[in-house]
């Protein structure tokens, strides 16, 4: 069965019988326990990704890799990011892969892409909880869609370092509440993690920074707490 459900999956396109890849969807449970069968599954999967199967095919091996992927399926995830079609699918695998190659791999795209390719990987960045040194310039950039998403990334990674790459930016004005938003994202989460000192900075630059009335009730309660 799961032969011909490999066999499938090379011409999986939309409209065909979901079913037909279901002993797949059962191996990767099947296999949670078994190391070696588990890799020869992975193999499996991620030689799908440089073939010409279809893209239907190749999205539905990323979301697998997303929950069974290791090192090992990096580099192949990491080649599609570039592609429009497919870089939403391979940083949804990555951002969920444990291994620091994955995180890696975002890092080393996120210096040569442009667009909404590179606006998607500071996304998954800071679902990653990593990348500050590199988000931090691009805080600045020249793109303002690019200097919303890193600011919203360093918001969800929320901690000291980015609390401090925020704080040292200059938001152009149009930007100036997505910045205070992910400000208060790193203050509260510096506080609910016992970072009082680091929290309490935070909450009195955003109140210096004439924050929305919102942030400023926010700050000041969050001021108090510490």
């Amino acid at each position: 069965m799961l032969e011909q459900a490999f066999e499938a999956l090379k011409t999986y396109d939309y409209g065909v019988d979901r079913h037909v890849l279901d002993p797949i969807d059962e191996a990767v449970v099947s296999t949670h326990n078994d190391p070696a069968a588990r890799k020869d599954l992975e193999s499996r999967l991620v030689a799908v990704l440089p073939s010409n199967a279809p893209r239907d095919a190749r999205d539905y091996v990323c979301r697998q890799l997303r929950t069974i992927g290791t090192a090992a399926s990096v580099p192949a995830l990491e080649a599609l990011l570039p592609d429009p079609d497919l870089s939403h699918m391979a940083r949804y695998a990555l951002e969920r892969i444990p291994a620091s190659q994955a995180g890696e791999a975002l890092e080393r795209q996120l210096r040569k892409l442009n667009g909404q390719l590179k606006i998607g990987v500071i996304s998954s960045l800071g679902t990653r909880g990593q990348g500050v040194s590199l988000l931090k310039p691009l805080l600045q950039d020249s793109d303002e869609a690019v200097a919303r998403a890193a600011a919203i990334a360093l918001g969800r990674i929320a901690s000291a370092d980015a609390s401090k790459a925020l704080a040292s930016a200059k938001p152009r004005p149009a930007l100036a509440a997505v910045f205070a938003d992910a400000s208060m994202s790193c203050a509260e989460k510096l506080l609910a993690t016992g970072h009082t000192k680091e929290a309490k900075a935070t909450y009195e630059l955003l109140l210096k920074s004439n924050p929305p009335e919102l942030i400023r009730r926010a700050a000041d309660r969050g001021l108090k707490a510490c």
